[in-house]
């Protein structure tokens, strides 16, 4: 008989709290982008496998994960604000992120951080050659809700569609299409 050890979860309004206050500035994600990644990630304290079979903590965080360390808040918040950095250079400097207004710039940026920025830029086609994403060249055109209607594009995971995926999509792709009042 196996034991299934317990999820040690967090609060996501804990964590974007903590980057509202000790990090303020330095990320451009809106709190409403913030949510959006929150809720579709989850937080946990403990390390798990992602359905893409990667070692995950926190709010989505992938790079340095030690398997037995029980994160804290603290440390959760500076994890997540360093992959939101991440996501949003990613934004910024491939896909004209400064000139996207902060729904499309907040729908990105969950993109990027779910996917990587690769993944968002690049897919290999069925000859096996590298082409550039069809996201991508929207972007570059400055066809933002043509971008933006893009989005469901990325529902695989663990080569598998993913519920969670599609539920996650659409909700960037409402967003990216709101206009910002």
């Amino acid at each position: 008989m196996s034991i299934k050890k317990k999820a040690v979860t967090c609060l996501v309004a804990a964590i974007i709290s903590i980057v509202g206050v000790k990090y303020a500035g330095e990320v451009r994600t809106s709190v409403r982008g913030l949510e959006l990644i929150g809720d579709a990630e989850g937080c946990r304290r403990d390390p798990y496998l992602c359905p893409a079979n990667v070692l995950t903590a926190g709010i989505g965080s992938t790079s340095g994960i030690s398997v037995s360390h029980l994160y804290s808040d603290a440390e959760i918040a500076a994890m997540w604000v360093e992959d939101l950095q991440r996501a949003e250079r990613c934004i910024n400097k491939n896909f004209h992120g400064d000139e996207m207004n902060q729904n499309q710039f907040d729908a990105m940026a969950s993109a990027a951080f779910n996917m990587g920025c690769l993944g968002l830029m690049w897919f290999t086609d069925s000859r096996g050659v590298r082409q550039r994403t069809t996201i991508w060249k929207h972007a570059q055109a400055r066809s933002w809700a043509a971008m933006c209607n893009r989005l469901p594009d990325f529902v695989n995971g663990g080569g598998r569609k993913l519920p969670g995926l599609v539920k996650r999509r659409e909700a960037e792709r409402v967003m990216c299409l709101e206009p910002v009042t």
